[in-house]
């Protein structure tokens, strides 16, 4: 079962962040990108992935706020399943954490 429109809302709350852009992904679905780098990616109205720092990774699995990626599970990447309304947000708030972290990295590097 999937929420319906939460591809829509997702990639309009998550298209409309500072520097982020859209493109298809090589997987089917859409892809967010910060400059070249991939803060995830969502799959119709149904499943969003999302890559981040294994420590972060593991701590969302712990507190059952993202799954282990459906292909991948020992990866740093999460999967977060959208079966009803609170997972669309669950889910933008864990791409949100992507972006900042990307950010940071992406200003860190800047600066030297």
């Amino acid at each position: 079962m999937s929420v319906s429109g939460a591809g829509q809302r997702i990639q309009s709350e998550v298209g409309g962040w500072e520097g982020m852009a859209t493109a298809p992904h090589r997987f089917g679905g859409v892809e967010f990108k910060l400059g070249t780098r991939e803060i995830g990616h969502i799959h119709g109205d149904s499943l969003v992935d999302v890559p981040l720092p294994k420590r972060i990774r593991d701590e969302l699995v712990a507190a059952q706020q993202a799954d282990p990626h459906h292909v991948l599970p020992q990866s740093g990447w999460v999967s977060i399943y959208l079966q009803e309304a609170t997972d669309v947000e669950r889910a933008i708030g864990i791409l949100r954490r992507s972006y900042e972290i990307a950010r940071e990295q992406r200003e860190r590097r800047a600066a030297h």
